[in-house]
């Protein structure tokens, strides 16, 4: 059965946003694939773009102002509805849509998904939404919050916990006052960066502020660039290419030497470390515990004139089948994922307080078991596109403190001799000084335009010098 006359780049969007709210779905791997399945032309795919970015980015204001609409709380309203009205809403609110063409098209995607009795509730909802600005909207739900970080929660459209979050981990820096920047920043979508890999290919232009690999996409579409470079160049955040950059000239390197990607999907820093080993005559394999992102591995490494392992084990046991054996090992840990909010900015609602002490767990047993898997003399980087504390500093500490054969690199020493250009690293207070913890590194979106990248790097230490 065809869908009705709706927008392709409408469709995109909604069944993008539907995926992520049924399925878990990352969005900035979906919508490429979903933008060439319905062949757009580049304006419907920039709108198409738009619409799901922005409506996933704002999904908590929108929430709010659809509940003060309908008169009734968002987990009354059908959740495939609930979809159609947020994706209308930010039409109506935030783009220069003509309102009669967002309410039409969205109450038409109710009546195909849902059925003609929910369309005429979509109707209703959306009209209210309409008949008044967004400012008014805005101060309208503003003005029931209960405290000042439920305002700015619904101002900046992040959940109360993750302000919070993100705020002691700036205080933590002593720069608290960035608060209002960095959430700014979160809500902006970054440019396109490129990585060029060492030994394979050579930047272009312009280039990227820090990284030596990362440079910009002319006119923001790399689709040609990449093409033509047979896996050589890719797209990948700067500070991403800092943590394996930094991971490679953390030591002077040494033929032979094996290195190790322990959580390596999606592939992105496991090429960067495979040119690097590669150049260095070293050998790099990959481990990856989910079976589709250990795909996203090997196709992230099969173009390379490289050869990458690709072993799909739980990154703890696989590090304890393989005691001293890597010199330099990346534990790229499974996080909350609120360094990222810029390019995946559904992941400011997929995740909440109750979350964390799992995910800290979790890091913090791979840490270690990366420690054990570490050759005397070896160097482990721990890395997390988050910068909340419990997940950063917190399992750092944790492990420095327990083990006696570790010792702390100063991360940010070795970060200012990998950039081209001086790049402004605050230290982090995590007790007195020297205290385990304090030698670590963390990028801002809004400070370094990267993701908030955050990275240790530790030593076993040689034989006899425990």
């Amino acid at each position: 059965m065809s869908r009705p006359k709706i927008q392709p780049a409408r469709w995109v969007a909604y069944d993008v946003i539907r995926a992520v709210s049924d399925d878990d779905a990352y969005a900035n791997l979906l919508l490429p694939k979903l933008i060439g399945d319905a062949d757009l032309n580049a304006q419907d795919a920039a709108l198409a773009t738009e619409l799901t970015y922005g409506t996933l980015r704002r999904r908590g204001t929108y929430d709010a102002i659809i509940a003060e609409a309908a008169g009734r709380a968002v987990a009354d309203i059908d959740p495939a509805v609930l979809d159609a009205l947020r994706l209308g809403a930010h039409q109506l609110l935030a783009t220069r849509v003509a309102p009669h063409a967002a309410v039409n098209e969205s109450v038409n995607l109710v009546a195909a998904e849902v059925g003609r009795g929910a369309s005429g509730f979509a109707n209703a909802v959306l009209r209210r939404i309409s008949r008044d600005a967004a400012g008014t909207w805005q101060a309208r739900i503003e003005s029931a919050a209960r405290s000042d970080d439920e305002r700015l929660a619904l101002r900046s459209a992040h959940p109360v916990w993750v302000i919070r979050a993100l705020r002691r981990a700036l205080a933590a820096e002593g720069r608290a006052d960035e608060l209002d920047d960095l959430l700014v920043s979160d809500n902006t979508s970054p440019e396109v960066t490129l990585a060029a890999l060492p030994g394979l290919a050579e930047p272009g232009q312009p280039r990227r502020p820090y990284a030596a690999t990362a440079f910009g996409s002319p006119g923001g579409d790399p689709r040609e660039v990449l093409a033509g470079s047979g896996g050589a160049i890719r797209v990948q955040d700067e500070g991403s290419q800092l943590v394996a950059l930094a991971l490679g000239a953390a030591a002077p390197a040494r033929a032979g030497e094996r290195w190790l990607d322990l959580c390596a999907g999606p592939g992105g820093k496991t090429a960067m470390l495979a040119a690097l080993a590669h150049a260095a005559g070293a050998a790099l394999e990959a481990n990856e515990v989910v079976p589709a992102r250990a795909g996203l591995v090997r196709n992230a490494v099969r173009p390379l004139p490289i050869d990458v392992p690709v072993h799909e084990e739980d990154g703890r046991t696989f590090a304890a089948q393989h005691p001293a054996a890597f010199d330099r090992i990346l534990v790229d840990a499974p996080c909350t994922g609120l360094g990222a909010l810029r390019r995946r900015p559904e992941a400011r609602w997929r995740k909440s307080p109750s979350d964390v002490p799992e995910l800290v767990s979790l890091q913090t047993q791979l840490l270690d078991a990366a420690a054990d898997a570490l050759a005397p003399g070896g160097i482990v980087a721990y890395a997390t596109c988050s910068p909340h504390l419990a997940e950063t500093t917190g399992v750092v500490t944790e492990v420095l403190r327990r083990r006696d054969d570790l010792i702390e690199l100063d991360t940010r020493a070795v970060l200012a001799d990998v950039a081209v250009s001086p790049i402004d690293l605050a230290a982090r207070t995590t007790g007195e000084p020297g205290a385990p913890g304090s030698l670590s590194a963390q990028l801002w979106p809004h400070r370094h335009g990267t993701d908030a990248m955050f990275l240790a790097l530790l030593q076993r230490a040689p034989e006899g010098e425990r």
